[in-house]
């Protein structure tokens, strides 16, 4: 990861959500368990190496618990941890601002006449 510039707290949890997954998977995860496959198949652009470098980045920050059950094939679940499950209504919220945001601006990719 990157040096932080500063020691503010939203410098360093934007460092863990930055990017266009860690948010999508939060947002997917937050129903209930999911397989690694669940996850590609939710997200049909992230590659197969991207999906598991954010999950493990969201999993050493402690918002996803990885379980890997014995036997062939291998089955990994992901799951949202405590602090993870505390980001669902800061991700519901994003969520309802753009709905709100977008019915105001009118249908997508119009933009009212100025």
């Amino acid at each position: 990861m990157k040096d932080l510039v500063s020691r503010c707290p939203i410098e360093e949890a934007m460092q863990v959500l930055s990017g266009r997954w860690p948010s999508l998977l939060l947002y997917y995860l937050k129903d209930g368990t999911k397989r690694f496959s669940d996850l590609r198949r939710d997200n049909p652009t992230v590659s197969h190496r991207m999906l598991a470098l954010e999950l493990r980045k969201l999993e050493e920050a402690g918002i996803v618990r990885r379980t890997a059950h014995s036997g062939y094939p291998l089955r990994v679940d992901y799951d949202l941890m405590p602090a993870g499950r505390k980001l669902v209504p800061l991700i519901d919220a994003l969520g309802d601002w753009w709905e709100e945001t977008e019915s105001e601006r009118g249908a997508p990719g119009m933009r009212p006449a100025a």
